[in-house]
C-alpha cells in the first residue's frame, strides 16, 4: 500500500468512528477505537511509538510518541481539542522529519463534521 491509500483508509476509519461516537470524548478513547477500526481493516498499527531525537550526535529516546503509525508509513496524530492551531501542524511536520516519514494526518475529533477536523501534512513530497 502507498501512503495515499493508507491515508484514505485512515480518513474513512475516522469518519466511521466519528459517526459512531461523535465529538467530546478523550483523545485516548479515539486512539483506542481508531486502533481497533484500522486493525479490522487488516492494517498494521503501532500505538504510542517512541521516535527518538538526535541532538548533537546523541540519540535521545524520549523525543516524542506518535499516537499511531499505520503500515509503518503514515503518522496519525489525534486530537480532541476546541481548535487546531498552526503549531499542531508544525509539530506533526517535525514528527515526520524525525521519523523519516512522508505523510501524516492530524485528526481532531472534537468537531461537528469530521471533514473539518482532518489535515494532511507532508514531508518532502
Amino acid at each position: 500500500m502507498i501512503e495515499n491509500e493508507i491515508s484514505g483508509a485512515v480518513v474513512d476509519a475516522a469518519y466511521k468512528v466519528h459517526m459512531a461516537l461523535g465529538p467530546g470524548l478523550l483523545e485516548s478513547v479515539y486512539e483506542t477505537v481508531m486502533d481497533f477500526e484500522l486493525r479490522k481493516r487488516k492494517l498494521q498499527v503501532r500505538r504510542q511509538v517512541i521516535i527518538p531525537v538526535v541532538y548533537e550526535g546523541v540519540v535521545l529516546d524520549e523525543g516524542f510518541r506518535a499516537d499511531l503509525i499505520v503500515q509503518d508509513q503514515v503518522i496519525v496524530e489525534l486530537k480532541s481539542v476546541e481548535a487546531v492551531h498552526p503549531v499542531h501542524k508544525k509539530q506533526l511536520l517535525t514528527y515526520l522529519r524525525l521519523a523519516d516519514k512522508r505523510v501524516g494526518l492530524l485528526i481532531n475529533f472534537n468537531v461537528s463534521l469530521i471533514k473539518d477536523g482532518i489535515s494532511r501534512v507532508v514531508n518532502n513530497l
